[in-house]
């Protein structure tokens, strides 16, 4: 593997400054999903904690790094989930926290940003037209901009998910990842390569929102005009040059999925898993379902990355949870 911008001493290292509780989610054999897809399916759950998401992996070392150097304010533009997790790790520290999100992100993630004490300014546009203000903003108050995928500290936190895989499994073939921005991909990406080599490392975009996986196939950055997909966690349209020289180094296949695979996914990991989750949690699932014979037989971990979802538009996707009517 070539050099890309993370280094396994500081993801290792970043385990010390991130809370617990984000730290060591469940991981585990799904036998009834296994059993409706062909291949033997390992669950990394990263729902389980206060903001029901991966990213404060990230933004607990961007918080502590802050709080180190004194910085008292912070903004970030987000689809939803980097949001509340800015908005944990910086309450935590004393760190005043600005989120920038589009008007149309589910009304979910925009009350539990302010629930957790973040001020919320949104935008009449997408997350790239958010990306934007936030810019503007820190550039104005002179604070810092944590932009996701971007800076290494999300990447390196999401990393050590990474670390918990190659230490809990003795064994998988291919690990499915949700790739939006590329902070999850590049990151997990970045240690299974380096610590278990043999593993095929496996990104899934909607083709909906195909921006990074045809920069990818490319391997140059491609933008979209625009995204049409319910996974709102991953819908952006300009990638990150640093990012994809990351992700060209460490993933060895990037695939689009259809809408009604992410909905059939997300409605197997009710049925099989007990899981509720948000759309871009079931990107791993949607890949196998479109592809059964490149996985039949193979031991597959797929990383449930998110559970923050809109339970009206879920009930209209998905249809009724048990116990309640539809």
């Amino acid at each position: 593997m070539g050099e890309t911008r993370l280094d396994i001493a500081r993801i290792r290292g970043a385990r010390g400054v991130i809370d617990p509780v984000f730290l060591g989610s469940p991981l585990y054999r799904c036998e009834g999903l296994g059993a409706r897809l062909g291949c033997v399916v390992s669950v990394k759950l990263e729902t389980a904690n206060p903001v029901r998401s991966f990213k404060a992996r990230g933004t607990e070392v961007v918080a502590s790094l802050l709080a180190d150097s004194g910085a008292r304010a912070v903004v970030c533009a987000s689809a939803g989930n980097l949001g509340q997790a800015l908005a944990w790790s910086g309450r935590g520290r004393g760190i005043e926290v600005t989120v920038v999100a589009s008007r149309f992100a589910p009304s979910v993630k925009l009350d539990r940003i302010r629930a957790l004490g973040a001020r919320l300014e949104l935008v009449d546009g997408d997350f790239d037209m958010a990306r934007e203000r936030a810019a503007a903003i820190a550039s104005y108050d002179g604070i810092r901009l944590v932009e996701d995928s971007l800076d290494i500290e999300t990447c390196e936190g999401a990393a050590t998910i990474g670390l918990e895989l190659v230490d809990a499994v003795p064994s998988f073939d291919a690990v499915l990842i949700a790739l939006g921005g590329g902070a999850l991909a590049t990151g997990v990406g970045h240690v299974v390569k380096a610590l278990a080599p043999g593993v095929e490392v496996i990104c899934v975009q909607p083709l909906g929102a195909p921006a990074m996986t045809r920069s990818w196939r490319r391997r140059r950055v491609v933008t979209t005009d625009s995204t049409h997909t319910i996974a709102d966690g991953v819908a952006g349209r300009r990638p990150i040059p640093a990012v994809l020289d990351d992700l060209l180094l460490v993933a060895d296949d990037a695939v689009l999925v259809q809408e009604t695979s992410i909905i059939t996914g997300m409605r197997m990991l009710l049925d099989h898993a007990g899981l509720v989750v948000e759309p871009s949690a079931a990107l791993g699932v949607a890949a196998i379902l479109e592809d059964r014979e490149r996985f039949a037989g193979r031991h597959v971990v797929t990383i449930v990355c998110g559970g923050n979802v809109d339970m009206d538009a879920y009930h209209r996707w998905v249809g009724p949870t048990p116990g309640r009517p539809s």
